[in-house]
């Protein structure tokens, strides 16, 4: 192989390494950051006990999870998405009549009170993770993200971001039905 023919293939190197991290961040758009794949899909949830954010109030444990189909929403009072789809759980819990449990994700008690002093409270129970080790063992990227238990203490379903009307009606509604019949 000439000289020549050397340097004119490493000027092509440049391009096919472009190429090929330009095809590997293409195909990375395509997809939907909100369905992220769970290996807990159809597992129990993890094994906690969490303390409440109220004081005497109710806590959250796994076993709290089973008997019947539930939501388990991780968010936080620092948390800007969490603040937008706030008052959709509280039509979720008032007018669909869906338990929502509630994980505080690295938060102090006092600004998840404030938070659901201001807000609402839709949850059934809150209990308070303020280091963050239940919601690594759930899988979970950031918050907010919303869980789907079914009767068994399983997890069917994982929503990762804020809840919006059509996720309600197109996915979690009819999977709360369809896991309570």
């Amino acid at each position: 192989m000439s000289a020549a023919t050397r340097h004119r293939l490493l000027l092509l190197l440049p391009l096919a390494v472009f190429l090929v991290l330009g095809g590997y961040f293409a195909l990375g758009l395509t997809r939907d950051p909100s369905k992220l794949p769970s290996v807990l899909i159809d597992k129990p949830v993890p094994v906690f006990a969490l303390p409440g954010v109220t004081e005497g109030g109710p806590g959250l444990a796994s076993t709290d999870l089973t008997g019947q189909v539930r939501l388990v929403n991780i968010f936080a009072s620092w948390c800007a998405p969490c603040r937008v789809e706030h008052p959709l759980l509280m039509r979720l819990a008032k007018e669909k009549g869906v338990a929502i449990h509630g994980i505080n994700y690295k938060d102090k008690p006092e600004a998840a009170r404030t938070f659901l002093a201001q807000l609402g409270d839709p949850y059934v129970s809150v209990g308070a993770d303020r280091d963050g080790r239940v919601a690594i063992d759930f899988g979970v990227y950031g918050v907010p993200e919303t869980y789907v238990i079914d009767r068994q203490g399983r997890i069917r379903h994982r929503h990762v971001g804020p809840l919006m009307p059509h996720d309600l009606e197109e996915t979690i509604l009819p999977l709360v039905r369809e896991l309570s019949r």
